[in-house]
């Protein structure tokens, strides 16, 4: 009567979002205040001010028709060569307006990818931990999502695991840094050794390796870390960008896809490209978000807030006794759990109204990820209970 597999993904609730909706349940019984959600990567810092000024001077002074019309499916022209004006300055690149597709948002970026590189008995491989959401995207792609185990240690690419997963068969390699969920960013060198790979498997095969970037939480990085801009690295690689983290609008679902000039066949990348976002229903991205985040393109973003709330929350974590890699970006801590079974772990935190999720939706057991793009109060009353809670496992 209907897909099984479309039913499967309806009827089964993401974790995340699961715990979340537990959280407001929860809420009507003992108070918001009493609740210490940390299952969301929703941003809770509120746009920029220029975010709001943007909007009103293109409403104020722009033809009616134009901001809120239909554009051309790759997006508006002027904003794109914006965007990409910007990206040259920043990173020293050469793009131009038709280097980008606006998309809504980074997973319809990502999907989109996905859609267009498939084709039958393709493989993606995702390093762990990763962000879940990857494997329903590659299989509803009709490719199948390869992972490779994490390396705890320090949660960059456990390059041993990663040989022996990489084959003919591999389309394209996913790199999401700052990662969601460890907040690790992958150095230079973890690049560096990994695109030489990629070089190598391409030559072997007799075909190219894609490398897919997924980086919403690019401008979230700390201590004057820089996150390299891969299509500098290689060749064959596609960018998939969102605006939700960096100017704090994840609803508004805006995003593009870059598409360099170096990768192979060109045309055919980018028809397909836009042959997937048409398959997948895109008409256009959001017409006024365009132009807002072109007008504001290159803007900094003040993640001061995000940057105490980790020092918070990992001190105070560290000091309760849980072991966790110290995160260099995005906005999330992802701690070794106090019992193997992370799951029944996050269960018994729930005690103490604490929502964190389970390791293993990330690909990576033993853990647990707590996003703290929440209020600093939040947390700090929140640190004895996981006091309390480590208590329990001595």
């Amino acid at each position: 009567m209907v897909s099984e597999k479309m039913y499967e993904l309806g009827s089964k609730e993401s974790t995340i979002r699961a715990i979340s909706e537990y959280g407001k349940k929860r809420a009507s019984i003992v108070g918001q205040d009493n609740i210490f959600d940390f299952s969301l990567g929703n941003p809770n810092v509120p746009a920029p001010k220029y975010i709001k000024k943007a909007i009103i001077d293109i409403l104020n002074t722009e033809d009616p028709c134009s901001v809120h019309g239909y554009t051309a499916a790759p997006g508006d022209l002027e904003v794109r060569k914006l965007i990409a004006e910007s990206l040259n300055k920043r990173f020293e690149t050469s793009f131009s307006a038709k280097n980008l597709f606006m998309t809504n948002g980074a997973t319809a970026s990502i999907s989109t990818c996905f859609k267009a590189l498939s084709e039958p008995e393709d493989e993606f491989i995702v390093f762990a931990p990763y962000f879940p959401e990857y494997k329903c995207f590659v299989e509803a792609a009709g490719a199948k999502l390869i992972v490779v185990p994490a390396n705890i240690n320090d949660f960059q690419v456990n390059f041993s695991e990663f040989e022996k997963k990489i084959n003919k068969n591999t389309k394209a390699v996913i790199v999401n840094s700052p990662n969601n969920p460890s907040g690790v960013v992958y150095s230079e060198k973890t690049i560096i050794k990994l695109v030489n790979i990629l070089r190598e498997k391409e030559k072997e095969y007799n075909h190219p390796i894609f490398l897919i970037s997924d980086e919403p939480y690019r401008e979230i990085a700390y201590d004057n870390i820089q996150v390299p801009y891969l299509t500098k690295y290689y060749n064959n690689t596609l960018v998939c960008y969102s605006y939700s983290k960096s100017f704090s609008l994840p609803g508004e679902r805006i995003g593009y896809i870059v598409i360099p000039n170096e990768i192979i066949n060109f045309d055919v990348i980018f028809n397909a490209i836009s042959g997937a976002a048409r398959v997948l229903t895109h008409v256009n991205a959001p017409s006024l978000f365009q132009k807002v985040v072109a007008k504001c393109a290159g803007m900094p973003s003040d993640i001061s807030i995000y940057e105490k709330n980790k020092d918070l929350l990992y001190n105070g974590l560290i000091k309760a006794g849980f072991s966790c890699v110290k995160p260099e970006g995005a906005f999330y801590l992802f701690p070794q759990s106090l019992e193997e079974d992370d799951a029944a772990f996050c269960e018994r935190a729930k005690k103490y109204d604490l929502l964190l999720v389970p390791g293993r939706d990330f690909g990576c057991p033993g853990h647990f990820r707590a996003a703290y793009c929440v209020k600093t109060s939040t947390i700090e009353r929140s640190l004895p209970l996981f006091k309390k809670l480590a208590d329990e496992y001595k």
